[in-house]
């Protein structure tokens, strides 16, 4: 059923499910128990398998949200932010968010699931023009490549839950400052 076609309850009750699922994953990871995401969703089991009749459905499900949050949130910083370069900074900073948080997510998608295979290049495919879209309203060196800049962000994010010393925000403003 289009997205559009389903009742408004079913609307919210899918968007509630996706919310409770992203936060218990990255709590407890994807391998939290269906029953436990349920009731954070303050709904039943049923509900959950009416939706996402696997588990393997329901992270795809999260972490397509998640990718469309954050492609959502590029042209709306564009129009909402003080100058271009902030709303780049601002978008890169939900990016870090959602690299940061996506723990359990990580190792589903590396898993031999058929349901993960394609999800890195969508993922790819609708994040990368965001922000292409960014560096070039912002105005930055030519020289770097939204695909480029992506992956230096990514690899500054890796590890940044296993040592307290290590700030990778901070990082990622040194990245960002250095882009003008």
């Amino acid at each position: 059923m289009a997205e559009s076609t389903k009742r408004a309850d079913a609307q919210r009750n899918e968007q509630s499910l996706l919310a409770a699922a992203a936060a218990a994953f990255v709590e407890d990871g994807v391998h939290v128990p269906v029953r436990d995401i349920a009731a954070k969703a303050g709904v039943g089991v049923g509900t959950i398998y009416r939706h996402f009749p696997t588990r393997a459905d329901l992270i795809v499900a999260v972490y397509r949200h998640q990718v469309e949050a954050c492609a959502d949130a590029g042209p709306a910083l564009l129009k909402q932010s003080a100058s271009p370069h902030a709303a780049l900074a601002a978008w890169i900073d939900l990016f870090v968010d959602f690299l940061v948080t996506k723990h359990g997510l990580a190792e589903a998608l590396q898993s031999d699931d058929a349901a993960f295979q394609s999800l890195h290049a969508w993922f790819l495919d609708r994040l990368v023009p965001v922000c292409a879209q960014l560096l070039e309203a912002a105005g930055v060196r030519a020289d770097v490549g939204a695909f480029e800049l992506m992956y230096a962000v990514g690899n500054l994010c890796i590890g940044a839950d296993k040592d307290e010393r290590y700030d990778v925000r901070r990082m990622v403003g040194v990245l960002i400052r250095g882009l003008t």
